[in-house]
């Protein structure tokens, strides 16, 4: 079977490898029986959707209908999730909202971070993968809907998700549970970050601090340099 694979970031290749192990991989959906899209940066057309013989499926890394849109791994962490997973979806022309195909808990730690749980998610998506669509192709999956009254919605990252303003009154530091949910969510970017004494601070997993132009430090050693800084843990 000729599948046209659709994924941009770094952390889907698992999935292109499997794909291009069990079957033929072809560049464009003209010449597909079936397409397969993770994480890809461009909404498809109708047309373009049902081009290929078996139409598309859509790997997306949250229990749909709960937080559709670009940033489902984020917006977990950010929600503090115990709970995610894995949904595969027959694609339709809104965004997350055909039926589902086959759906797999995913359970989150406190140690969790966009990096680490966006590979996490699809690898595990790659071993099932294969399973998934022959099921889907032979006709003994039957695709049920979404329940869209129970959906929730996430936004497209920019730079000024991370931001915070820490300068009291018109700001202050985040209770520490959101901050560090922040951090992880927003690992490797957009990054966490404010703005104290005209100097942008950046703050990173393990309880790391970096004053602009200078290293990633320990917040105790930040502390120690800057004690007026406003936050005192992290």
């Amino acid at each position: 079977m000729k599948i046209a694979f659709l994924g941009t970031p770094d952390f889907v290749k698992s999935i292109r490898n499997v794909l291009a192990k069990h079957y033929t991989l072809v560049d464009s959906l003209d010449e597909a029986d079936l397409g397969v899209v993770a994480a890809y940066g461009r909404i498809l057309t109708k047309d373009e959707l049902n081009t290929p013989k078996y139409g598309c499926i859509n790997i997306h890394p949250s229990l749909l209908p709960k937080h559709r849109g670009p940033s489902p791994i984020q917006e977990a962490i950010l929600k503090g999730d115990r709970i995610s997973g894995i949904t595969v979806i027959k694609m339709d022309e809104e965004v997350d909202h055909g039926p589902i195909i086959y759906q797999e808990e995913v359970e989150l730690s406190d140690m969790d971070n966009f990096d680490t749980l966006s590979k996490k998610m699809f690898h595990r998506a790659s071993e099932i993968l294969p399973k998934i669509i022959e099921d889907f192709i032979s006709g003994k999956t039957k695709p049920r809907l979404q329940d869209n009254a129970r959906a929730t919605h996430c936004n497209r990252l920019t730079r000024k998700s991370g931001y915070f303003d820490i300068n009291p009154p018109a700001g202050g530091p985040p209770p520490p549970e959101i901050l560090d949910r922040m951090i992880r969510a927003y690992h490797p970017w957009p990054g966490v970050w404010t703005k104290w004494n005209g100097k942008i601070v950046k703050f990173y997993p393990g309880g790391r601090i970096q004053m602009e132009g200078k290293k990633v430090i320990s917040l105790q050693d930040f502390l120690n340099g800057y004690p007026d800084f406003p936050l005192k843990k992290l």
